[in-house]
């Protein structure tokens, strides 16, 4: 039995809810990417170089990225040959496997990085329009349903409205909303936060920031403000710091990426809207050219569609139904 199969036979099995919101919230990348790959098999009779380089296009059109492409690609001729695969149908089986191995050669942890004791700190980062502050709404929804006191900090004071919009998924998921007048100092108000979390036993607390100031600069000078308080009251803290991409924006989200990686410590991804395209291949882009996991993705509108990424899901999501 192929990889594939087993991943299929595994989630069919256990009757694994989430393999299955992967499969609906991935439809969109397996049309474009997974369609392709069965339109290349069918079309080639041998696997020669022209098959390889059919296959490059392909995984540059999902938004791979060119370099993981190449050496996806090269990993993929040097396996072919080593299992004298002849047959391009054969091939599918050996992708599959190397996506997942590609994802998971980064090493590291998908999970969080939450403490025995004393508030867990996340600092979410990323520029405005991703999906900040519903991430925050939905990951706190998370934490509440599996009984941990959680509040929120609204430490986006610059855009219009990101207080109200925090206080709305406040009420929605019963967490607490610290929070100052709009234009104040977002550091006060993670101090604040941090604060109250220590007086009141939370458990965790999750920190809105800026995804906008008149400049990346002053951008990036605010967020290393923010993490210094926090570096002050809690040692070891942030936790994590976890940047919010929107996956229908493709490459621009690795520009994104490497900017703030650099700035703000960024040691997790939560890609959002991956139902809403068809580059879903930027996941093993990030994770290949930064070497950051992503940690979260969103699948869905609703409150509990935000799911921990799993790589073997994703493969498992996009090709499901495209592989007979």
């Amino acid at each position: 039995m192929g990889f594939f199969e087993q991943l299929k036979e595994k989630f069919t099995q256990q009757k694994d809810a989430v393999a299955e919101k992967f499969k609906e919230g991935l439809a969109k990348t397996r049309q474009n990417f997974a369609g392709k790959v069965n339109d290349l098999i069918a079309k080639y009779r041998k696997v020669d170089e022209e098959f390889f380089e059919e296959l490059e296009e392909v995984l540059i059109q999902a938004d791979v990225g060119f370099d993981t492409v190449l050496e996806l690609v090269d990993e993929l001729k040097m396996e072919v040959k080593r299992r004298n695969i002849k047959d391009p149908a054969d091939v599918k089986d050996v992708i599959t496997e190397k996506l997942v191995d590609i994802y998971n050669a980064g090493g590291g942890q998908n999970g969080l990085n939450i403490q025995e004791k004393g508030p867990t700190v996340i600092l979410f980062v990323g520029v405005n329009g991703v999906g900040k502050t519903t991430t925050i709404g939905k990951l706190a929804h998370r934490f509440i349903r599996d009984g941990k006191k959680v509040l929120l900090a609204a430490g986006d004071t610059f855009r219009a409205g990101a207080i109200e919009q925090l206080e709305v998924w406040g009420r929605r998921v019963g967490a607490e909303v610290i929070k100052q007048k709009e234009g104040s100092d977002p550091a006060a108000v993670v101090y604040d936060a941090l604060q109250a979390a220590r007086s009141r036993n939370a458990d965790i607390l999750l920190c809105d920031t800026a995804g906008r100031l008149q400049n990346k600069a002053n951008l990036m000078k605010e967020l290393e403000k923010v993490k210094r308080v926090i570096e002050r009251q809690v040692p070891g803290a942030p936790h994590e710091v976890l940047l919010v991409l929107d996956a229908t924006t493709g490459q621009n989200a690795l520009v994104q990426a490497k900017q703030f990686k650099e700035a703000a410590g960024v040691t997790g991804i939560v890609l959002t809207k991956l139902d809403g395209t068809a580059k879903g291949g930027i996941v093993l882009s990030i994770r290949k050219e930064l070497n950051i996991p992503v940690k979260f993705v969103g699948l869905g509108e609703k409150m509990e569609d935000l799911e921990v990424f799993d790589p073997e899901k994703f493969v498992y999501g996009l090709f499901e139904g495209l592989t007979e």
